[in-house]
């Protein structure tokens, strides 16, 4: 039996476990099998992978992104940059980090992005947003952070007015505010300055319209959730742990 899994605390609403296990089903692959793996402290990785010999890939989330680095045998040209791995191929007891979070964004970004979109606005500063930040400047989007205090890095929520909105069509929001069950929850951005002419991308796929996207749909804006994000990024790694 071919094992994989994700590790990362707390998984209670981990998207993985469910999609790989619906997808062996679906494709009839009876040699496999997806595990959740909720560890307490990166500390306890060590004794997950020698307890579970047979592992061959491993998806990594909150918040062991980066800590995780420090255990890979080699690492991927992205994840050196962003300093960020959420798979993991396993072969001859070798650790190989890849980051799939980027595949997976910036195809499911395409989707409604237009060359008007020129600049971008990143709620959140935490590590979800480095993966953002890698596509943004790929593409050559120029682009802000948004996080709840001004910094050098970043702007504040309260800093934001019309001319900065007005100027930033590209809306990505990477925190969990919105996220089930505080689905009345929103990043506190002036949506009353938001136009047709914005885009309004969610991390989040639960629910698959945040109030975030609710807001920003109201206002006329080209919305798009999580989901097909996470599905994107979760193929990807499926490839990755099947190459040779």
């Amino acid at each position: 039996m071919r094992q994989f899994g994700l590790i990362g605390f707390p998984l209670s609403h981990s998207f993985s476990q469910k999609y790989f296990t619906g997808k062996f089903e679906k494709e009839g692959i009876k040699d496999c099998s997806y595990t959740n793996f909720p560890i307490a402290s990166i500390k306890d990785f060590p004794a997950l992978l020698k307890s579970h010999p047979l592992l061959e890939g491993i998806n990594v989330t909150i918040p062991y992104k980066e800590q995780v680095l420090s255990f890979l045998s080699e690492q991927t040209s992205v994840v050196k940059e962003i300093k960020a791995c959420n798979c993991i191929k396993i072969r001859n007891g070798k650790l190989y980090g890849h980051n799939t979070d980027v595949t997976g964004l910036e195809q499911s970004l395409l989707k409604h992005l237009l060359p008007s979109h020129t600049h971008a606005l990143i709620l959140g500063s935490g590590g979800a947003g480095k993966a953002v930040e890698y596509v943004l400047k790929n593409r050559q989007i120029k682009y802000s952070y948004v996080s709840r205090k001004p910094s050098y890095q970043s702007l504040s929520y309260e800093q934001l007015d019309e001319k900065i909105i007005r100027e930033n069509t590209l809306i990505i929001n990477t925190t969990p505010l919105g996220m089930y069950p505080n689905i009345t929850q929103a990043p506190p951005i002036p949506y009353q300055f938001i136009t047709r002419d914005h885009y309004l991308f969610d991390a989040i796929y639960n629910p698959e319209k945040t109030l975030f996207l609710q807001k920003g749909e109201a206002q006329g804006a080209s919305i798009q959730n999580g989901q097909d994000m996470l599905v994107i990024q979760a193929e990807e790694s499926w490839r990755i742990w099947n190459e040779d």
